[in-house]
């Protein structure tokens, strides 16, 4: 016999089994060599092991994609900035305004 999967779980109840995990898990890692998926966890890739938290630069990711930036101005989506240079990461205080966004 072959195995059989159900109908698909609504996207309701599937958000709120992921609702425990961090919200940057909804975008890709792009830690170098991670590169974990959207909604799974950061790996370890010599070893395959899970990590219990998240890659700083994929909270970085997150926080630019759904937050301006009070301390550079910058709308979500816009890189962090610092004299006019672009930043590798994003300002603690916009990680901060991500957090407060999904209040």
């Amino acid at each position: 016999m072959g195995h059989h999967q159900g109908a698909p779980m609504p996207a309701g109840i599937r958000h709120g089994f992921r609702a425990r995990a961090h919200p940057a898990r909804s975008v890709p890692c792009p830690h170098e060599p991670c590169h974990a998926r959207a909604h799974q966890a950061c790996i370890v890739r010599v070893n395959g092991r899970t990590l219990a938290k998240l890659h700083p630069s994929r909270i970085a990711a997150w926080a630019a994609s759904i937050a301006c930036c009070p301390e550079c101005q910058v709308t979500p989506g816009t890189p962090c900035h610092v004299n006019g240079q672009q930043m590798a990461g994003v300002h603690p205080r916009r990680i901060q305004e991500a957090q407060v966004t999904l209040a």
